[in-house]
């Protein structure tokens, strides 16, 4: 990361006779954000389904297993419940990666030249400089905002603490494999390859920044879904909205999606410790 340095180089753009205009690709985001939102919303309920039909056939072969009789609709129903934690984690794996890859290999496949800058881009050590640089300010930031909300009483807890908190208990192994591998490669590719990439190209980047980390921040804590109060919530849009920010810089500095995939992953693992062996969340 010295001076001399070599500049990485951003994937390649197309010649300026075939790039995008600004006003089509500000459309485009908001397409692929549409399509995104409702590929994400019916996987969600696809899964949901499939997951309730799986645990009512099993709750009907168990009682008829052990009382002989068939149960009602009702209390096949009730005695469903609600996900646990693995089936919940594998919900959110096919709803947000399943949406990520449609846009991918739909909307905005790497071309060749892309992918040979991405590799060679891998190659240079300021590429992984840059990375460890981002992760450690992305993790000292975070907590700071933190610190600073702490002191006005402000002390909001993600939606998502409470599912990592169980997962943890019962399958640490995949919680570990879901939150340090898949997930930061499916939301770089869905927030940063396709969204925030669309606008980069059209020679839009900082608004590319805003919007994408503006969508990534409001995925993490949904409005109507949070428990937690308007000022804990900008608390929580404050921090992801930084971190999707922070991970659209390091795509556009190196010039390689993966950079920005292994930043995510090792925010998510220090994470992870502190929840582990501090408690924090």
């Amino acid at each position: 990361m010295s001076a001399s340095a070599p500049v990485s180089a951003p994937p390649p753009i197309p010649p300026a006779s075939a790039a995008p205009r600004a006003g089509s690709a500000l459309a485009g985001f908001f397409i692929d954000l549409g399509i995104g939102a409702v590929t994400l919303f019916g996987l969600s309920l696809i899964s949901g389904l499939f997951w309730g039909f799986y645990r009512a056939i099993v709750v009907s072969h168990a009682n008829a297993a052990a009382n002989g009789g068939a149960l009602s609709t009702d209390t096949v129903g009730a005695a469903v419940g609600q996900p646990g934690a693995l089936a919940q984690i594998l919900m959110a794996l096919i709803a947000t990666g399943g949406a990520a890859l449609l846009l991918y290999f739909w909307r905005r496949p790497a071309n060749a030249a892309e992918r040979l800058a991405s590799r060679q881009a891998l190659q240079r050590p300021s590429t992984w400089g840059w990375t460890l640089l981002v992760a450690t300010l992305i993790v000292l930031g975070s907590n700071g905002i933190a610190f600073l909300a702490k002191q006005f009483g402000i002390e909001p807890v993600p939606t998502n603490v409470e599912l990592m908190q169980n997962a943890i208990a019962r399958f640490p192994l995949f919680l570990v494999l879901f939150a340090v591998v898949l997930a930061p490669a499916y939301e770089e590719l869905l927030f940063r390859r396709v969204l925030f990439g669309r606008l980069w190209q059209a020679g839009r980047p900082w608004l590319g920044i805003v919007l994408s980390s503006l969508a990534f921040a409001l995925v993490h804590e949904v409005p109507g879904l949070s428990k937690n109060s308007l000022l804990g919530m900008a608390q929580l849009w404050l921090v992801y909205g930084g971190m999707g920010a922070a991970f659209c810089w390091l795509y556009q500095r190196t010039g390689t999606l993966w950079a920005a995939i292994t930043a995510h992953a090792l925010n998510n693992a220090v994470a992870l410790a502190a929840m582990v062996f501090l408690g924090s969340t």
